[in-house]
């Protein structure tokens, strides 16, 4: 796709670009939440353990997760390519109209997001007794307060600000740089709008990997911010940056890819039928 101009009838595909995104995603997103979190799975091999962590139910809060998932990447998106419009339209600079609307977006979804994250995440965890996103939330407050609903809120915005700046600017980076594709091949749109999907969600996953890790380990121990960071590095060095990072990397670039390059076919179709 190219030279689609954004207005806000975009919204619906975002939504329904994020909704297949997050179907395709939550069992990747499972096996990296537990990997990056350290929990423990049985299995006598690798292979094993990976068919439990991504394809053996219980799938605790499957819904939760994907409605999570839906609205906040459509919300950062959609809302990055429409605050952007705005900013230039307004008069201000190419960067700041490039990266306030993602930041400013980013870490709204965050700390809204936030309880819904810690309690799915939670229950991830074979061994909790916990089966449900509502008796994660309900033990968290009991145990932790309503603080602790927003525990690691700072790590996740840490990591999830700048993933979402990074995949927005090369993917604007790409639409504006790469050969404009002959909207009447099919096939070199497609694979236009591929290798701007891809490239964009392996930037932003492959830049916060450190910031996954602190945050689950924030979430498994209930450790501030530092004390985590301390803890890790005294226990694993450096190498705590690289845990998990191959679910991450999948779990993490899969889903940015699929939103924008299913909304890149549905925008495609819309402006086909204007036309």
């Amino acid at each position: 796709m190219s030279h689609h101009k954004v207005s806000k009838d975009d919204a619906v595909y975002h939504i329904a670009a994020s909704g297949i995104a997050a179907v395709v995603n939550f069992p990747l997103w499972r096996a990296s939440a537990i990997a990056q979190s350290g929990f423990k799975l049985e299995g006598s091999n690798v292979f094993a353990r990976y068919y439990k962590a991504v394809v053996q139910p219980p799938f605790r809060g499957l819904v939760a997760t994907m409605a999570g998932m839906t609205w906040a990447r459509a919300a950062i998106f959609f809302g990055s390519d429409m605050g952007k419009k705005f900013m230039l339209e307004n008069g201000s600079n190419y960067a700041l109209a490039q990266s306030v609307p993602p930041f400013l977006i980013g870490t709204m979804v965050q700390i809204i997001n936030m309880p819904l994250v810690r309690s799915t995440v939670t229950i991830q965890n074979p061994t909790s007794p916990l089966n449900s996103v509502s008796e994660a939330l309900v033990h968290i407050y009991k145990t932790r307060g309503l603080s602790g609903l927003w525990h690691g809120c700072s790590a996740g915005i840490l990591k999830t600000v700048p993933k979402y700046i990074c995949a927005v600017a090369v993917k604007d980076y790409m639409e504006e740089t790469l050969p404009v594709a002959d909207p009447h091949d099919k096939q070199a749109v497609l694979t236009r709008s591929a290798i701007k999907s891809v490239t964009a969600g392996v930037a932003g996953a492959a830049l916060t990997n450190p910031l996954d890790v602190i945050r689950n380990e924030m979430f498994k121990t209930d450790l501030s911010l530092v004390q985590t960071f301390q803890k890790l590095l005294k226990e694993d060095g450096w190498a705590f940056t690289t845990r998990g990072i191959t679910s991450n990397i999948t779990a993490v670039a899969i889903p940015i890819a699929v939103t924008i390059f299913a909304t890149d076919v549905f925008l495609s179709i819309k402006d086909a039928g204007v036309h």
